[in-house]
C-alpha cells in the first residue's frame, strides 16, 4: 500500500492549500477510518509528517512577511514542553487503553471541527500597524500555547484550527499573519511533537514518506488553484466532516447513520449549489448583449 498514502497526502496537501485548513485535522482520521491504524499510530504518525508538511508553507509565509515571530516564539514556549507532556499521555494510555485514546481523538476532533466553524464565521480586528507585545499578550500566548500544544500532543487535532481561533479572537492582526504566524508556529511545534513520537515507536515511516509524496506538491498546487467554489462553503463542509469523523471515531450510538446522513446532506447541498450555479450561468447567458 503506497499510492493510496500519496493519493490521499495529495488530497490532503490540496486542501490545505485551497483553504489554509489545518492538515492534521483531516489526515488523523483518514489514517483511522480509511487505513485502519491504531489512533497512537495515526497521531504519531501524522504530526511527523505535519512537521515536514507545514516547513514548507511556513517558510513561503515568512519570506512573504506574514509572520509575527515574536508571538509565534512566545506560543512555542508554551506548546513544545506541554507537548511532549501529551506525547507521553498518549503513549500511557496507548499501552493498554487503545479504545480510550482513540475516543480522545474522537472528541477532540469533534471539538476542533466545531471550532473551525466558529473560525469561519469569525472577523477579528485586522491591523497593519506593528503589533508589539505587551506583557499580558505574552502571557496570554504562552498559556494558549500550553494548552493547545497538550491537545496537539496528545491528538494531533489543533494546530490549524486552536491556534488560530485563540490569535483570532485575542490579537489584532490580519488574516494573512494570523495564517502565517500559526503556520509558522505549528511547524516548530509539530517538530518537536513529532520527533518525540517518532522515538517512542510511534510513526509509520514508510506510510509518512508517501504521505510527503503527495501532500508536498498537493499544497503547492492548491496554493494556486483558482476554485469556484467560496472559500466560506468550503471551510463549512470541512468543519462538518471533522465533526461527523469525530462522531465515528469516538463509537457514539447510531455513529455509521449519523455519518450517512451527514455526508448525504453534504452532497445534496453541493448538487443544490451546483445546480444554482448552472442555473445563473444560463440565465447570464441568455441575456441580450
Amino acid at each position: 500500500m503506497s499510492w493510496e498514502f500519496s493519493l490521499a497526502g495529495l488530497l490532503v496537501g490540496v486542501l490545505v492549500g485551497m483553504t489554509g485548513m489545518g492538515g492534521g485535522s483531516l489526515m488523523t482520521p483518514i489514517l483511522i477510518i480509511l487505513f485502519g491504524f491504531d489512533a497512537k499510530v495515526a497521531v504519531g504518525t501524522d504530526i511527523l509528517h505535519g512537521a515536514v508538511f507545514k516547513s514548507f508553507g511556513a517558510v513561503r509565509h515568512r519570506m512573504l512577511g506574514t509572520v509575527h515571530a515574536h508571538l509565534a516564539l512566545w506560543m512555542l514556549a508554551g506548546s513544545a514542553p506541554l507537548s511532549l507532556v501529551g506525547v507521553e499521555v498518549a503513549n500511557r494510555i496507548g499501552s493498554g487503553h487503545m479504545d480510550a485514546l482513540q475516543r480522545i481523538v474522537g472528541a477532540a476532533l469533534i471539538v476542533g471541527g466545531a471550532g473551525w466553524l466558529v473560525k469561519t464565521f469569525i472577523h477579528g480586528h485586522a491591523d497593519d500597524a506593528p503589533f508589539l507585545l505587551s506583557r499580558r499578550d505574552k502571557v496570554a500566548a504562552v498559556l494558549i500555547g500550553a494548552s493547545c500544544g497538550f491537545v496537539v500532543g496528545l491528538t494531533s487535532v489543533g494546530s490549524g484550527t486552536f491556534f488560530g481561533l485563540a490569535m483570532l479572537l485575542l490579537y489584532p492582526l490580519t488574516a494573512q499573519k494570523i495564517v502565517g504566524t500559526d503556520m509558522a508556529h505549528a511547524a516548530a511545534l509539530l517538530w518537536v511533537a513529532g520527533i518525540s513520537h517518532l522515538v517512542h515507536g510511534d510513526v509509520d515511516t514508510h506510510a509518512m514518506a508517501w504521505l510527503l509524496v503527495g501532500s508536498i506538491p498537493g499544497v503547492l498546487l492548491g496554493s494556486q488553484l483558482s476554485i469556484a467554489v467560496p472559500e466560506r462553503a468550503l471551510r463549512v463542509a470541512f468543519g462538518v466532516i471533522l465533526v461527523l469523523s469525530g462522531i465515528k471515531i469516538v463509537g457514539a450510538p447510531q455513529a455509521n447513520l449519523i455519518l450517512e446522513v451527514g455526508v448525504g446532506l453534504l452532497v445534496a447541498a453541493f448538487l443544490a449549489w451546483s445546480a444554482r450555479q448552472l442555473f445563473v450561468r444560463r440565465l447570464t447567458a441568455e441575456e441580450p448583449t
